[in-house]
């Protein structure tokens, strides 16, 4: 059974365009666990530098958290306490979001429907406003582009908001895009550089070799390469998958999620809009996404009565006009969470390198983490922006964390 559920009233969730079917090689440069949107960026940087890539997937392309995600890149929204460390390696992608985008444009000849319209995060109710206020007070302290608004300044940009809805921070330099258009455009610019993707074929584990990593064991075969990347999201923290030395803290974190199909009748919103329960994030063929639980329940895939009510709910509390929207569809998906929401990028042994743990930020940190991958395995060496997040944090904690990426 697919982990992406996409229910019988629309498949939005799904891919139009389809990779080749394609054996598994004896060989390559480099093997890639994951057709996901990580494993898919890493695998087009090092097929642009000249390796020969072989991406594996267990199910097919997309079909964890990738098609199931918003596509927000929202590092001013996403700062809450605990993420100071994380947030420079959020906002350099950000700044790299641009020249990605372009690149794999060109490369595919697809759009993504990249919008840079900003986040607008709102509260109702004074003790919702006493926590805004609290992070507004952070992202200040952080440096992070942000504007305190009041209620009625909240629906002058806003006006099918409730009247209810007592302030907001503007954070203008928030983007999103459409994940299936990313991951339709990754897929074919993927296959344009040459890059070899097996679907439904599951690694069983890591061909190891006087300590060195030389390959990898999928559907009964052996894969040999010179590096090995470890980009399978959720699972990447599976039993079974990496010897004991190598377990990684990743964890699944499940979410559901809705499309609602807007009319000029029924208008839509100018931006991304977040309250404490749900997020709205409007698309450019019509749809307004709206996400997204947070269930810490293991690989138990599908979508629940108390999820999809709990979304509409926190919908309708801020935006009456859902009442009229039709559903077009409803997912679920896993998100990779390590045990501080950040991601792990690494050298884990010689000949295999990790990438994954992104937690909800996994459009956000594409562009950083395929750049700083790349760099590790063509010349080295992660480039500055990507260090301190080994596994080493999870041993020796936060304060070491820190003045490794200081």
């Amino acid at each position: 059974m697919s982990d992406l559920l996409t229910s019988p009233i629309g498949q939005r969730r799904s891919l139009t365009l389809r990779p080749r079917a394609a054996e598994l090689p004896q060989s390559c440069d480099v093997a890639v666990v994951g057709a996901g949107l990580i494993g898919l960026s890493i695998a087009w940087r090092l097929a642009q530098a000249g390796r020969s890539v072989v991406v594996v997937e267990r199910e097919s392309v997309g079909s964890g958290a990738s098609l199931a995600a918003t596509g927000m890149l929202a590092p001013a929204a996403e700062h809450e306490p605990g993420s100071d460390l994380l947030l420079p390696l959020a906002l350099e992608s950000l700044v790299r979001w641009p020249a990605f985008r372009d690149a794999v444009q060109a490369a595919s000849g697809r759009s993504i429907d990249y919008r840079e319209d900003g986040t607008l995060v709102i509260a109702i109710g004074r003790d919702e406003v006493e926590r805004l206020r609290f992070r507004h007070d952070l992202q200040r302290r952080s440096g992070v582009a942000a504007e305190w608004l009041s209620g009625p300044e909240v629906r002058a940009r806003e006006p099918l908001l409730r009247p209810n809805v007592t302030a907001g921070i503007l954070c203008p330099l928030d983007a999103q895009v459409d994940p299936r258009l990313v991951m339709e455009a990754l897929l074919s610019a993927c296959e344009a550089a040459g890059v070899t993707i097996v679907e439904h074929v599951a690694v069983a584990g890591l061909d190891r070799q006087g300590g060195r990593v030389v390959g990898l064991e999928a559907g009964g075969r052996r894969l040999a390469a010179e590096t090995v990347i470890l980009a399978a999201g959720a699972w990447s923290g599976e039993a079974g998958l990496l010897p004991d030395d190598l377990a990684l803290p990743v964890r699944p974190l499940k979410g559901q999620s809705l499309a609602l199909r807007t009319t000029k009748r029924t208008g839509t919103l100018s931006r991304m809009v977040w309250s404490e329960s749900v997020h709205m994030a409007p698309k450019g063929d019509g749809h307004l996404i709206v996400g997204a639980t947070v269930e810490d329940c293991g690989f138990r895939s599908g979508v629940t009565a108390g999820g999809l009510f709990a979304l509409l709910e926190g919908a309708r509390r801020i935006l009456p006009g859902i009442e009229e929207m039709e559903i077009d569809a409803v997912w679920s998906g896993f998100r990779p969470t390590s045990d501080d929401d950040a991601p792990i990028i690494e050298e884990a042994a010689p000949g295999l390198v990790v990438a994954t743990g992104h937690h909800r930020n996994g459009y956000l940190l594409a562009p950083a983490t395929a750049d700083a991958v790349a760099a590790l395995v063509t010349e080295g060496a992660l480039p500055d922006f990507a260090r301190g997040f080994g596994r080493e944090r999870f041993k020796s904690g936060a304060e070491t964390w820190g003045r490794a990426v200081a």
